[in-house]
């Protein structure tokens, strides 16, 4: 009797410390409708994790390799093995060459891709997972110019780029940009967008193109951050996503020079890593 009365205890124990680890984990989800925005610390390449207010995740890019995974176990819960939305900006492998990874350890609900067409093996080990997840149940989209992704609690995702199929022209062309809007708030997201393509988006959307923090296109590289889109665009922070060896020399002199010239105040993931911000809907803030 006394050893039986032990293992109940001992698994009366057991049962309330797993239930509390779990209160615990709820706890500390409470997202308090405080939007998150993390730039991951992927090297060479990019990866957005966005956290919503009403706790939908979404996923812009993954680098180029697994690192991207254990970006994501720092701003994910350890038990938590689903991505609502997952885009892939355009086949270039600093971009789509992590997805592939998370494909094989998280569930995806929604994946989002461009219609450039890629050249490689890896666009093509890229698209054969992307059937594979549609075969289990995720929802695959071809990007273009008016979509709204819905984050739940007033966040959403517009995309803006590209406006019609462009499965022929070049990839960093017809990469996925997107703006993320949440309450007074916006994140501008324009991939590897090289000029044209930003002048292109002035014309078309002007002053809309307005928000808090803008990802540096393409690494910061001179083909891009046009002083009309940076005016426009007219942000409290830019960020660099890019690794500190890399063999392109981003950020460009050029590039550094533009936002210097509005007193627009950079981040760098190759000099302080993962890079986050917070938004109540009201103010953006470096977390």
């Amino acid at each position: 009797m006394r050893r039986s009365s032990v293992i109940l205890g001992l698994a009366i124990l057991l049962l309330t410390g797993i239930a509390a680890t779990v209160w615990i984990a709820v706890a500390a989800e409470d997202r308090g409708d405080i939007l998150t925005v993390s730039f991951l610390d992927v090297g060479q390449g990019d990866a957005i994790f966005i956290d919503a207010p009403s706790g939908r995740q979404l996923l812009i890019d993954g680098g180029a390799g697994r690192s991207v995974l254990r970006q994501l176990a720092n701003v994910m819960p350890w038990y938590d093995r689903s991505i609502d939305v997952v885009i892939g900006t355009h086949p270039d492998a600093d971009h789509i060459g992590g997805l592939i990874d998370v494909f094989e350890r998280y569930k995806v609900g929604t994946i989002i891709e461009s219609s450039v067409e890629g050249t490689t093996p890896l666009w093509e080990t890229f698209e054969k997972e992307i059937v594979e997840e549609s075969e289990e149940g995720a929802k695959v989209v071809v990007a273009q110019r008016g979509q709204i992704i819905s984050l739940g609690d007033g966040a959403y995702l517009e995309v803006l780029f590209p406006d019609r199929s462009v499965p022929h022209i070049a990839m960093n062309t017809g990469c996925v940009i997107t703006k993320l809007i949440y309450g007074d708030t916006a994140f501008m997201f324009p991939c590897d967008a090289p000029a044209a393509i930003e002048k292109y988006l002035v014309a078309l959307d002007g002053a809309s193109l307005k928000a808090n923090v803008l990802k540096a296109a393409h690494h910061g590289s001179k083909t891009s951050s046009t002083l009309a889109f940076v005016g426009f665009v007219s942000p409290q922070y830019a960020v660099y996503s890019r690794g500190c060896d890399n063999p392109y020399g981003h950020p460009h002199k050029e590039t550094i020079a533009t936002f210097a010239s509005f007193n627009i105040p950079t981040e760098d993931t190759c000099e302080e890593g993962t890079i986050t911000f917070v938004s109540d809907g009201k103010i953006v803030v470096r977390k």
